[in-house]
């Protein structure tokens, strides 16, 4: 991933109804889910919606399939995986980040450094 296609990624997200919708595919899993019934969880208009899939879609974060008459959405959670991967590739210290292969998972496993959250200094007593 390069940072134009991660541009495209943050467009597509950046918009309230376009991030729960791909979240609620992210829980759907690879069975994903109808368009009928992502807009009735959402409670978004199916017109609406469309035009949000679509943007979505665009930036290849989600893909279609047809079933029948209906069009199943799913997340395509490989470019989300190079999206974060993207993001903690060159970080500074390996201490905050780090990307690894569980080779018995068959998987890419990102670490975080609790960095943030360090303990506070105990306030000096007054007086």
């Amino acid at each position: 991933m390069d940072i134009k296609e991660s541009i495209t990624v943050f467009d597509a997200l950046s918009q309230e109804a376009r991030l729960r919708a791909f979240r609620l595919l992210v829980q759907a899993g690879p069975d994903g889910l109808s368009a009928g019934a992502i807009s009735e969880e959402l409670g978004t208009p199916q017109n609406t919606l469309s035009f949000h899939l679509s943007h979505l879609s665009h930036a290849g974060i989600v893909s279609s399939r047809r079933e029948g008459r209906s069009i199943i959405y799913l997340a395509n959670v490989d470019m989300m995986c190079e999206l974060i991967g993207f993001l903690v590739e060159d970080c500074c210290s390996r201490e905050i980040a780090n990307i690894r292969q569980d080779k018995k998972k068959g998987c890419s496993i990102i670490e975080l450094a609790n960095y943030c959250c360090k303990p506070k200094k105990k306030a000096a007593a007054n007086g």
